[in-house]
Formats: C-alpha cells, structure tokens, sequence
C-alpha cells in the first residue's frame, strides 16, 4: 500500500529499504568486541548503557508525546496530521526522526509496527530498538501472522479488532498513539507520561494501568 501499511491479511512485498543496517551492526559487534579484548570498555556496563537508552531514556522522550496528546486535542491533531512539526516542537528530532506519522489506536482498531527488511525506528522519541524488533521472526511474523504474534507478547485483542502493519523504512518511520487509559481524566502530562511503555508505541502492548505504573 502506498502509505506503507499492511492489512492483516496482505500479501505484498516490503518496500526497498537505502541503507544496509546489517552491515553497520556488523561493523558495531566487531569494534565492540576489539574494545572489550583490549580491556577500554566493560561489557556489563556498556551493555547497562545500551540498556538504559532502550528501555528508558529513548522511551521516555515518545511517552512525553502521547500524555501531550492525551491532554491537548489540538496537540493530538497536530500530532496525526504532522507529527514531524509535533514531535520537533517538544524538542525530539534527529536524523533518524526525519520523518515520523504517528497512528492512533481506537476501540476497533490497533496499530503495528516492523520493519521488514532492517531495523528503521524512531529513535528521537523511542531510543534504541529492542533485540526482538530486529529480529528475523518478528519481522516476517508481524506480516504474515499479527494477532498470534501480539497473543505471544500477552496481548490478546478482541476476533473483531482491525491490525493494521505499518512497514518503517529508511524515509518514514512509525509512532503507535496508544488509548488513553481509563481514569486518566484530569491527570498532569507527568503522570500520565509514566502510564506509557515502549512496547504500546510500537504496537507490541497497552499503557500500563493505574495500580501497575510502578
């Protein structure tokens, strides 16, 4: 489809990705390994680094953006319609943010996102990607079978709800807008920007619920 989405049930080819992001991970493990053998680096701490820009530094920057557009409808508009211009006035861009749409979950219909043939992500609002986001099985299964992949990751969504796969590439990368969880009615950015998780801007899970946040 020409806005890079795929229905549940498509059957088309990935679109053609300019740059090779194995061949760059190759170039990374095999620096990695020289610095670990000359003793420059510790492998634990490099690997609390990584860590901490995929699961939380990264992630927070893309939590800040939904709870903006939880509590500002002008901004979610905004968002949906130009989410570049959205997500810059917050101050998160970069190269690898050249171009972000954000997709809005609703009650009938959820959103996914892969990337088929690499690792395009949106790194100015959710760090690094996860290990699983790169991976082959992730790749060809969040096409071929998304409602038994999202079910792996504990998310079991109703026979009637609609996925819709969106394709990242190098040009156009993807934010899943999570629902508003219920009860977040007149709650500051703050807390309701600790309710969102990585995984529900990717597609892979939900915001966190109330007595779960910590």
């Amino acid at each position: 489809m020409s806005d890079g989405s795929r229905p549940e049930d498509a059957g088309a080819g990935p679109q053609a990705h300019v740059h090779d992001d194995a061949a760059m991970e190759l170039r990374v493990r095999a620096l990695r390994t020289l610095l670990v053998a000359k003793g420059y680096v510790d492998p634990a701490a490099l690997d609390a680094i990584i860590d901490s820009y995929e699961s939380r530094i990264g992630p927070r920057n893309g939590a800040r953006v939904i709870a903006r557009a939880w509590t500002s409808e002008a901004f979610r508009r905004w968002l949906l319609q130009d989410g570049m211009a959205a997500i810059a006035s917050l101050g998160y861009c970069g190269v690898e943010g050249a171009r972000i749409l954000a997709v809005a979950n609703t009650q009938t219909a959820h959103n996914l996102v892969v990337c088929t043939l690499c690792s395009c992500y949106p790194w100015p609002v959710l760090g690094l990607p996860p290990v699983w986001y790169k991976s082959a099985p992730y790749r060809a299964r969040a096409v071929k079978d998304p409602r038994g992949l999202l079910a792996e990751f504990g998310l079991d969504l109703p026979a009637a709800t609609r996925i819709r796969v969106w394709d990242s590439t190098a040009e156009v990368r993807y934010l899943v807008v999570p629902e508003r969880p219920a009860g977040a009615q007149g709650l500051g950015e703050e807390e309701l920007a600790s309710w969102v998780t990585r995984d529900s801007m990717i597609g892979t899970g939900l915001p966190r619920q109330p007595d779960s946040r910590r």
